[in-house]
């Protein structure tokens, strides 16, 4: 382990392995356990860092309070053709959505296309990683969940609608192509690591407490008043994934969820296998023409390039399995202490 003055560079393998036997000690199975302690990882080697290490700690507190269950399993409820849903009954975040996304592979497989749904379940994380996770077996995927409510909508000052991320991928050579995004400008993870490094956002990411766009993460945690995505579109796109989702599911709204003592969301796994498609033969070159006229873009800073989503990903994916994954001092010493 490297040692910088606030930072250090952790292995991968150790960090894991940290993971686990914390896991252990907080009533995880040795198998759930390595699978949770391996999405951690893998989250914070892909240098998505709020969702992975950081959020750790506070993933713990919520097994200690008895809001995650680490031996709960989801169980059906329904099915309609190619769409299930199920209750993920409390239970780990990142293992219910592992689970979700792999039944809507199985699904896929059947009938070209599977929708599955889970109602009571915990934060998943990284949205991201149930992305890679399709992709990477060849579907394409989209998956969306609802949160707490931590935004306001356009032109109100109190938060009524959540930030739900919404997740594209499709398979890409040996890898992926994965948009991960919130519905605000900032997710409320990358917020806090910005304060954590007294740093500023590069532009405005909500209001503080007295309406003013700002770029001090600070303040807009302190209001809890985040921007959205677009403006009045991002809001509204919000607004529309709450009702998709809990409708789907039959679980919770972002202003149920909002009542409860933690987030229990409801949550959309599709996966499309597009191997069954008519034209499935033609879709490698169909993508790398267009992802070679996308990076003829002009960029603006002649210092920067113009990259796909997630292509930044599988740079830091090879730094930090090389060099160690960064990690704040005082987190590393939180996660140690527990």
């Amino acid at each position: 382990m490297l040692v910088q003055e606030t930072m250090l560079l952790v292995p991968a393998s150790e960090m894991q392995s940290a993971f686990s036997r914390i896991l252990l000690k907080h009533g995880f199975t040795g198998d759930k356990a390595e699978k949770c302690a391996a999405i951690f990882t893998a989250s914070s080697v892909d240098g998505v860092y709020t969702h992975g290490v950081n959020r750790f700690p506070r993933f713990i507190e919520y097994v200690l309070n008895n809001y995650v269950k680490p031996g709960a399993e989801p169980f059906f409820k329904h099915r309609a053709g190619c769409i299930e849903q199920w209750d993920g009954n409390f239970g780990p975040g990142p293992l219910n959505a592992t689970f979700a996304t792999e039944r809507a592979m199985e699904l896929a497989r059947e009938s070209g296309m599977g929708c599955v749904t889970l109602s009571n379940t915990n934060h998943w994380m990284r949205a991201g990683t149930y992305g890679w996770q399709a992709a990477k077996k060849g579907f394409a995927y989209i998956g969306f969940t609802n949160t707490i409510a931590n935004m306001p909508a356009w032109g109100a000052k109190d938060k009524r609608l959540g930030n739900n991320p919404l997740v594209i991928a499709l398979p890409y050579k040996d890898e992926a192509i994965v948009l991960d995004m919130a519905m605000s400008q900032y997710s409320f993870g990358a917020l806090e690591l910005a304060k954590m490094k007294n740093e500023k956002l590069s532009v405005g990411g909500g209001f503080d407490k007295e309406g003013n766009l700002t770029k001090d993460p600070a303040s807009i945690i302190e209001s809890g008043r985040l921007l959205p995505v677009g403006f009045w579109k991002g809001a509204g796109l919000s607004l529309m994934l709450d009702m998709l989702a809990a409708l789907l599911s039959g679980g919770l709204s972002t202003h149920e969820i909002s009542r409860k003592e933690a987030e229990y969301s409801s949550q959309v796994f599709i996966a499309i296998d597009i191997s069954k498609l008519g034209n499935q033969s033609t879709i490698p070159v169909l993508l790398e023409n267009i992802i070679r006229d996308y990076h003829q873009s002009v960029a603006i800073d002649k210092e920067s390039r113009i990259v796909y989503p997630g292509e930044r990903i599988l740079e830091t994916r090879r730094r930090n399995l090389e060099q160690g994954i960064p990690v704040l001092r005082q987190v590393w010493d939180a996660i140690m202490q527990l």
